[in-house]
């Protein structure tokens, strides 16, 4: 696939450890252009830092980034582009909603006015308002009303659905539809609640600790995992790779590679996961008396 195809690329990107000793380690994943990626991970992941590598909010140690065709960091003129949903508000909670398109218009090229009342208008949201008075679910709306405003041709969405309720969520999914309508419109979504995914995702990236687990379409992810279950002993001594090991006093449950699943026997309960299943297992902390859990092998493409 050529660049010219891709919304967005990482190629074994790195950033230098903050206080914590947290970093990223040779991160890549790409995007076809039209298509949703979901981003998913525990929290501290490396989810966010991620994102802010693509949009060049922070530096990288190593590796490149491209973005829409053209390496980060980039002209300015990029911004044009790319529409951002943070998970927190980032305008000022005192401007009415008509403030802000005074505020960010002169700043796009290609602000539409007219389309930003409609979006309102849809969104149920009065220019009247202030900031600060929106719940979270309209400050979500009113982000994305920005970003539709000005004709954003990648949507970046880090958590946006984190504390909506479900019909806002179903709300969202909806708008993220209407906009893939036009092929050459691509959105990258950041959560940690993979339900959201199952409507709207074509490819999924896995992190955990500021690596990449796996890549892919959705439908392949899912095929390269198997939850297997079985009595509190039945998963020892295989020699099989378990991933996220869960232990009660009447059972034992793990994610293993579906290649591997076979090699556990025919006592042991095998399932297909979903991409809860999988998140789960992979972003779950290792038992003090066991290894990590989570694959250090090469990332599937």
């Amino acid at each position: 696939m050529s660049d010219e195809d891709l919304a967005f690329a990482l190629r074994g990107v790195g950033t230098a450890a903050v206080g914590n000793g947290f970093a990223l380690r040779d991160v890549s994943f790409e995007l076809p252009t039209g298509f949703v990626m979901g981003l998913i991970g525990a929290n501290g992941a490396g989810k966010t830092t991620a994102i802010h590598c693509l949009l060049g909010m922070r530096p990288i140690s190593s590796g490149a980034i491209e973005l829409l065709g053209r390496p980060v960091p980039g002209p300015v003129a990029l911004r044009q582009d790319v529409g951002v949903v943070l998970d927190h508000a980032f305008l000022v909670g005192d401007w009415r909603l008509s403030e802000v398109e005074r505020a960010l218009r002169p700043f796009y090229d290609r602000w539409d006015p007219l389309r930003y009342r409609q979006l309102l208008d849809e969104f149920g949201l009065d220019l009247r308002a202030k900031v600060r008075e929106l719940s979270r679910g309209m400050s979500v709306k009113l982000m994305i009303a920005v970003a539709l405003s000005h004709g954003a041709r990648l949507l970046v969405f880090d958590e946006p659905t984190s504390g909506l309720d479900p019909v806002a969520r179903d709300e969202l999914t909806g708008i993220i539809g209407e906009f893939l309508l036009d092929e050459g419109h691509s959105v990258l979504f950041s959560t940690h609640i993979t339900a959201d995914l199952d409507r709207i995702g074509d490819y999924v990236t896995l992190i955990h600790d500021g690596r990449i687990v796996r890549t892919g379409t959705k439908d392949d992810v899912l095929a390269a995992y198997r939850v297997v279950r079985g009595g509190p002993d039945d998963l020892d001594g295989s020699g099989v790779h378990l991933i996220g090991m869960r232990r009660t006093p009447t059972g034992a449950q793990a994610l293993v590679a579906t290649e591997d699943a076979d090699r556990l026997g025919g006592h042991v309960l095998v399932e297909a996961p979903t991409l809860d299943d999988i998140a789960v297992h992979i972003g779950a902390r290792p038992p003090k008396d066991r290894a990590a859990s989570v694959p250090t092998g090469k990332a599937a493409a």
